[in-house]
């Protein structure tokens, strides 16, 4: 018998709220039956949503709010106004008090990781929380981290990441030794910056036996797949997930354009059409939606606030895998074989 998963929503945040979280967690029951929801919101608009998709039958417990963190509310702001009453805030609380084992939200990501360490608090050992995604590549998908969490980092930060984007990926992709790689300007050991090198210099030092450190990697190397993890600081990761989702939209519109400017051209797209469905499918960045907020005690997925509800449903099918396989005690036993990191 399957383990059950309890997973709470924020049913208002995101762009459309509870009409695409509502469907997305019925998309997500169907693959994993044993899972149950705590749901935030509205119960006014949440109600007739979650009545009307027989797969959530007997399986949803509605908490009534009404207030909605805002997707431009400053952090702090959403903090103050929202603390203790938001959807955000309560679907996080949930899981600090032990009745959901994760919580997703596709509300706004500053006030959602704010509120995760007021709430959470960040691991022992652990200096600062990261996103981390899931990246597709030629071989299949790596983890890449920080995505956008916080700016600007130091060696021991680098190594926090490289150990939980390897507990991650151990998980994700059900490898024993997933291999590493720190993102940076050129793949020869003198290069980057003092953090990148000092962090590398420490990576194969202490060869630890649940990751293999592979070395230095470049962008390009992102959508190769060349490692199972790729590390790299909040600014240049975020940086580098934005330029690809919108490098997958571009080439998306050149296709259509090309496909349709001629009828020789609408009859070779024709005929290819099943090519161009995989490719599409292969591009969706629905399929790869969610970020693992990695290093609070506790786990919290973030989707996309303009996902679908196939989208918002892959964020929930990631937060139930997560808890699951509990991420939470792989992280601690990686961190207690990491001699930097184990804490006193």
């Amino acid at each position: 018998m399957s383990q059950r998963v309890c997973i709470s929503l924020d049913a208002m945040g995101g762009d459309y709220g509870p009409s695409t979280v509502v469907p997305g967690a019925a998309l997500a029951r169907e693959r994993h039956p044993e899972t149950t929801f705590l749901i935030f919101g509205d119960e006014a608009v949440v109600a007739p949503l979650v009545a009307a998709e027989p797969r959530l039958k007997g399986g949803v417990e509605i908490r009534h709010t009404t207030y909605a963190v805002a997707m431009d509310d400053k952090p702090s702001q959403a903090v103050r106004q929202g603390r203790g009453k938001s959807s955000m805030w309560k679907a996080i609380q949930a899981v600090k008090d032990g009745e959901a084992d994760a919580a997703v939200s596709a509300g706004n990501t500053g006030a959602l990781m704010a509120m995760s360490k007021i709430c959470l608090k960040t691991m022992a050992g652990i200096e600062r929380p990261a996103i981390a995604c899931l990246w597709p590549t030629v071989r299949g998908e790596s983890v890449v981290l920080d995505v956008g969490a916080t700016i600007g980092t130091d060696a021991e930060h680098l190594i926090e990441m490289a150990v939980m984007g390897s507990a991650m990926a151990r998980i994700v992709f059900d490898l024993e030794r997933p291999t590493v790689g720190l993102l940076n300007v050129g793949t020869e050991e003198m290069k980057g910056n003092e953090a990148v090198k000092e962090a590398a210099r420490l990576l194969r030092e202490i060869d630890l036996p649940n990751f293999a450190y592979h070395g230095f990697v470049e962008g390009n190397d992102l959508g190769h797949g060349t490692v199972d993890v790729v590390v790299t600081e909040g600014f240049t990761g975020n940086i580098a997930l934005k330029t690809a989702e919108g490098t997958a939209k571009q080439i998306g519109t050149y296709l259509r354009s090309a496909m349709t400017r001629t009828l020789s051209a609408k009859i070779g797209a024709l005929f290819a059409r099943q090519a161009f469905r995989a490719l599409r499918e292969k591009m969706n960045p629905s399929r790869a939606n969610g970020g693992v907020f990695l290093g609070l005690e506790g786990i919290v997925i973030k989707s996309h606030g303009s996902e679908n509800a196939q989208g918002f449903a892959a964020a929930v099918d990631l937060a139930h895998d997560m808890a699951r396989h509990d991420l939470m005690r792989t992280i601690r036993e990686m961190l207690d074989q990491t001699p930097t990191l184990a804490p006193a």
